[in-house]
């Protein structure tokens, strides 16, 4: 890889992973369009590394309390201070879990095709334009129910699909179930963090199986721009997101999908 492909792939993957916009789209089309080889497995590894640990550091305060609540809960069992949402991020994370032993290798091989990604940027990008608009948005993630839990995690399993968005998909069905745009957004960015831990882990196994030298100025590289990049995209997002609302994302992916279609039908 050469100093322009790591730059980029980082920055795409990065800005990507939380926007409603689909990070493996992108991964998968950026170098497509500009015809590099393939990023390989350690790079995917790294850039995903950095995400995580932007979304951690971002997050730390809460995920501090509600690490502390949800022992102190199931030592105590009931539900104590913030727990119900530490318990809504293990709960809601299980479906997408699930999804991901069972299909992942059919999705590696049959759904990465540029119009199969177009067609899932524009349907679920209107879908979360019909949310964004019809939710009531009158709810902060903090009064999450069980029914709640389970429409977001089964959601969230539909994004193993190229272009659905893993953020855009829980998002929208923050929004549906009546949250508002930054409780739906802050929920579905702590439940980012255990699907990254746990793919991150798996392609890390991969890995390790792989023989050859290691190119970490290229790994390193990648882990702090993409870590710089995902930082910077949660905090401007989630500072700007009540006032311009989910328009700018949606036009964005439905431009994205005709033009996919215009250059690979």
């Amino acid at each position: 890889m050469d100093l322009i492909q790591i730059v980029v792939l980082a920055l795409v993957q990065g800005l990507t992973e939380f926007l409603p916009i689909s990070s493996s789209a992108h991964l998968i089309l950026v170098p497509i369009i500009f015809k590099w080889p393939d990023q390989g497995l350690a790079f995917d590894v790294a850039v995903h590394v950095g995400s995580l640990s932007a979304v951690i550091i971002y997050f730390r305060k809460d995920l501090h309390r509600m690490s502390v609540d949800w022992t102190r809960s199931v030592i105590q069992r009931k539900h104590v201070g913030e727990s119900n949402l530490a318990w809504a991020v293990i709960v809601g994370t299980i479906p997408a879990g699930i999804a991901g032993l069972m299909f992942n290798d059919i999705v590696e091989l049959y759904m990465r095709h540029p119009l199969i990604i177009a067609a899932t940027t524009i349907g679920f990008g209107l879908l979360l334009w019909y949310a964004d608009a019809k939710g009531t948005q009158n709810r902060s993630e903090h009064t999450i129910t069980v029914r709640d839990i389970i429409v977001v995690g089964l959601m969230q399993a539909i994004a193993l699909i190229p272009g659905t968005s893993r953020s855009g998909i829980t998002i929208t069905a923050g929004l549906l179930l009546g949250l508002t745009r930054s409780a739906a957004a802050r929920f579905s960015f702590l439940l980012s963090i255990p699907l990254i831990l746990a793919g991150g882990g798996l392609k890390t196994l991969d890995l390790m199986k792989e023989p050859g030298p290691v190119d970490w100025y290229s790994l390193i590289l990648g882990i702090l721009l993409s870590g710089l990049a995902a930082y910077f995209c949660i905090h401007f997002f989630l500072k700007t997101l009540e006032r311009i609302g989910m328009m700018p994302f949606i036009i964005y992916r439905l431009v994205l999908g005709v033009v996919l279609i215009f250059l690979f039908i």
